[in-house]
């Protein structure tokens, strides 16, 4: 089964999604993608932050575990903190190829944690975790949250 590797990177009171408006239905994700032959989850995410949005992030933490199935897969879900760097699509991704043609648009965004609840987030268990985390504080060990 696939895996992938999602982050919720923590800026102050704000949260980095990438809004998606495919072909126009327009929502939020987590910044993340596949995990690769060879690399370790956490290996894999600070590869794709670093490809998608070029910020650096410190501190990663499996918080989360969302088990998607087919095409998507489990998804492993970090709290990071922001280091630095501006969020952009980097020229050298298939996002950003993809962006330019003008129907399925990526856009990196900060989202103040006050407007994530009226935010259509995907998935909504993930909404639901990120809301109970940023109230409760992020737990210590990954909780699956597939269904909750």
């Amino acid at each position: 089964m696939r895996r992938a590797v999602r982050a919720i990177i923590i800026k102050e009171d704000k949260i980095l999604f990438m809004h998606r408006n495919k072909f126009g239905h327009e929502y939020d994700i987590l910044v993340g993608g596949g995990i690769d032959i060879g690399e370790t989850p956490e290996q894999a995410l600070m590869r794709e932050i670093n490809e998608e949005v070029g910020v650096s992030v410190s501190e990663p933490r499996l918080v989360f575990v969302e088990r998607a199935g087919e095409p998507y897969g489990d998804q492993l879900i970090f709290v990071c903190n922001y280091v630095d760097g501006e969020a952009q699509l980097n020229i050298d991704t298939p996002e950003f190829k993809i962006d330019k043609m003008g129907t399925n648009r990526y856009q990196p965004v900060w989202r103040r944690v006050d407007e994530l609840a009226n935010l259509p987030i995907r998935s909504p268990s993930i909404k639901r975790a990120i809301l109970a985390g940023i109230t409760n504080g992020f737990p210590q060990s990954p909780i699956d949250i597939t269904n909750s």
